[in-house]
């Protein structure tokens, strides 16, 4: 049932109105290709889910993100029909928010403030974010005009991800000139090589990205900064007035198990870039092939977000059995309610409270089988999650023919061998302040993963945020 808009409608009806579903293919149909899981909100559906907004004042949503949207307010442009105003009203405090509205975990967020929320079923707050941004990348015709260089400062951005992005896109606001270093050959960072096209198409990433160099921001692909110029150099040599570090963490971690060196044997960032960036999930066509995975069984290591993204990645490729091994439970499982909705409906088969001990190869060194004991779980660990202990007797061998391993990563030790008066942490992570994101080193911030270690998208946009307002401060009055 759609609802007419009207400004004047009373709490007590909005909170009648029920949560709009969002749209999505056929688990059975989806399992088999990389097209978007999700369709997005049409146009009746997303401005009647819009009149659930209370409009709160203040609004207890707002604290709940970490760009600081305003949300009552794009929201209520939506529930007008005015959709082309609700996106530039995102884009004042959010550069990415097609990007935001797919991967952000709203509910642990904005949505968990949402007063609706309290006796019923959130404003869905994502899936208004992502429609307006759609709505804007569909109908549009303008093009960004470019920013005027008005400062004569210059801002080097190390990274091209989330927080690298996100502190570009304020910067450029400013008149600033900016420059975006990216290691690898496209922009994006995570949201390229990480998050499968299923959930984040990587044409939704280029527009978000397009629309920042139009605004006058400048990108440089294939360098890396630490080994093609260091910090130093970019300030001493480059001219660069004020440097930002975002380079996120990208060096896997593995388990330190027997086995872990046999063929068929992946990081999540191995497996993960070569499908995503790399198309190998196009080959022959794209020159990056995985296994042969036809009528075979993967096995993923972990619980989060990124163990989703492999294990529904493999069943895509064509595995017969797509297995998740987990050493806690479903309580513990770190990883987005939707995602892991989504992997139980396309037949990921869950393995909880287990874990692998070995992996053993056969004579040619690839691997066939992972030795699997089972667990129970004791008294919370320093995370609060209840630490799994193995249970004696419990092993078993599980057949398999490739393994992804998505337990974590850690920082690329490259800009502290480069950087050696920049304090660094002792998991090699970049200390910098919480308030302004400034380092031990005069001029260079940082922020996003390598401060804070693995975290969401939208934490990083923040540090970017704040680091971006901080460099403003520093370059007006040149304090430390």
């Amino acid at each position: 049932m759609a609802f007419t808009y009207d400004p004047d409608m009373k709490a007590k009806e909005r909170m009648q109105i029920p949560r709009q579903p969002m749209p999505e293919q056929d688990p059975q149909v989806r399992n088999t290709n990389f097209e978007e899981v999700n369709f997005g909100l049409e146009e009746e559906a997303a401005r009647t889910e819009a009149m659930r907004c209370l409009q709160c004042n203040p609004p207890k949503c707002v604290p709940g993100c970490p760009v600081t949207i305003d949300i009552p307010a794009f929201i209520k442009l939506i529930a007008a029909g005015e959709h082309m105003l609700a996106a530039a009203k995102l884009k004042e405090d959010n550069s990415l928010p097609a990007v935001c509205g797919r991967v952000c975990p709203q509910e642990e967020q904005c949505e968990q403030l949402c007063i609706i929320g309290k006796k019923g079923n959130p404003v869905a707050v994502g899936n208004l974010e992502r429609f307006a941004a759609d709505w804007e990348l569909k109908y549009s015709t303008e093009k960004p005009e470019p920013v005027s260089i008005r400062t004569r400062r210059k801002i080097a951005i190390v990274g091209g991800g989330p927080s690298g992005l996100a502190c570009a896109g304020d910067l450029v606001k400013s008149g600033h000139e900016v420059h975006v270093f990216e290691a690898l050959h496209d922009i994006g960072g995570v949201l390229v090589y990480g998050i499968p096209e299923f959930r984040l198409p990587k044409s939704i990433v280029r527009r978000e990205v397009d629309n920042l160099a139009a605004a006058g921001v400048h990108f440089h692909t294939n360098i890396v900064v630490g080994k093609l110029d260091t910090i130093d150099e970019l300030m001493q040599d480059e001219g660069f007035d004020a440097v930002f570090i975002g380079v996120g963490a990208g060096l896997p971690y593995f388990m330190n198990i027997p086995g872990e060196n046999l063929i068929g044997v992946y990081s999540a960032n191995e497996y993960l870039t070569r499908v995503n960036l790399m198309k190998a999930y196009n080959f022959p066509d794209a020159d990056t092939p995985m296994l042969d995975l036809k009528g075979k069984n993967v096995a993923v290591v972990g619980g989060g977000n990124t163990a989703m993204d492999a294990v529904r990645t493999a069943l895509r490729l064509g595995a017969e059995n797509g297995y998740l091994l987990y050493r806690r439970s479903d309580a513990e499982m770190p990883a987005r309610d939707e995602e892991i909705h989504h992997a139980r409906e396309e037949g990921v088969q869950f393995k909880m409270l287990q874990a692998p001990t070995e992996y053993i190869g056969d004579e040619s060194g690839r691997v066939v089988k992972a030795r699997v004991i089972k667990m129970e779980l004791g008294e919370p660990d320093d995370s609060g999650r209840r630490r799994p202990h193995p249970m004696e007797g419990s092993e078993y061998e599980l057949d398999i023919d490739a393994v992804v391993v998505a337990i974590g990563n850690g920082s690329n030790p490259l800009l502290k061998q480069t950087t050696p008066d920049m304090d660094f942490n002792k998991w090699g992570n970049i200390v910098a302040d919480e308030a302004t994101m400034r380092t031990s080193k005069k001029g260079v911030f940082a922020g996003g993963d390598i401060v804070t270690g693995g975290a969401t998208v939208i934490l990083a946009m923040g540090a970017g945020r704040v680091a971006a307002s901080s460099i403003e401060q520093y370059l007006e009055d040149g304090k430390w």
